[in-house]
């Protein structure tokens, strides 16, 4: 019985069927890797049950569950509560935790620190964004086992530089550099990068020369594999439509119509229901 426990909760630590040796093997077969960010518990309960191959606890929380215009008020501290969250629910998933605006950005002893604290936290992987001055702290994460997952083009924690939530690499010497990145990444260790709202032709581009998986959003079919948000591609905001989006249902309007049934059903006095809902 506490061989059977503890070999549960290796698994669990493990990250269940999905390894890190999965995303190269998918890349190699030619099979596609389905990535969805998720937060909270109970959708990740959902998640769980589902096909999806891994679970990303993104810096968006800090705008999707929030409620920030961007995810540079993403703090450590709220990134460790949503990956601890999320490792409650997920066992037979990979799971990746963002490192937020500026924490991997300091000293080497602050930058493992928050390492360390989302992989204590359930994550079986960090991802941070940007090639450009993270290429020796990446080969220190990767040599102290902790696989790290790159992002390169439209990087969030970078959106007032950037002058806003734009496609990037879309002129011939901004495609070079984000190639150039790709590599420094791969060569630095990353086990896979995300590629965000770059052009469709350059994310191809990219995945060809690299030997790593490649994951996309807004960056066309070519990308190794694919991550939306959960609340975004259930159409839980019906305010966030960008072009790359697809939902799969209608979440606003479906919640929406429950709530307002619930709401006419205790008025009328039709719930709770005296025989089924009461002792």
């Amino acid at each position: 019985m506490i061989m059977r426990l503890f070999t549960a909760r290796l698994l669990k630590h493990l990250g269940g069927d999905m390894k890190i040796q999965d995303f190269q093997k998918k890349k190699d077969s030619n099979k596609k890797i389905s990535m969805v960010t998720c937060y909270d518990y109970t959708s990740a309960k959902i998640v769980h049950a589902s096909d999806v191959d891994c679970v990303l606890v993104g810096d968006s929380v800090a705008m999707t569950m929030h409620g920030y215009t961007t995810t540079v008020p993403a703090t450590v501290e709220m990134m460790v509560v949503h990956t601890q969250a999320v490792a409650r629910a997920i066992t037979r998933k990979f799971i990746l935790g963002d490192l937020p605006f500026l924490s991997y950005r300091k000293d080497l002893n602050s930058n493992m620190d928050a390492v360390q604290l989302l992989m204590q936290s359930g994550a079986h992987a960090v991802k941070l964004e940007g090639a450009i001055g993270n290429i020796e702290l990446i080969k220190h994460v990767v040599h102290s086992g902790v696989p790290v997952m790159g992002h390169i083009g439209l990087t969030p924690q970078s959106v007032h530089q950037l002058g806003g939530f734009k496609v990037q690499g879309k002129e011939d010497a901004a495609a070079q550099e984000l190639l150039e990145q790709a590599r420094r990444l791969e060569d630095a260790g990353c086990f896979s990068l995300v590629l965000e709202c770059v052009p469709s032709a350059l994310a191809k581009r990219v995945t060809d020369s690299l030997h790593i998986p490649t994951i996309g959003i807004g960056a066309g079919p070519y990308t190794s594999g694919q991550v939306l948000v959960f609340q975004d591609m259930l159409g839980m905001q019906n305010d966030f439509q960008p072009k790359f989006l697809k939902t799969y249902m209608n979440g606003f309007d479906a919640i929406k119509n429950a709530l307002n049934d619930y709401h006419r059903e205790v008025e009328a006095v039709a719930y709770p229901d005296e025989v089924t809902h009461c002792y």
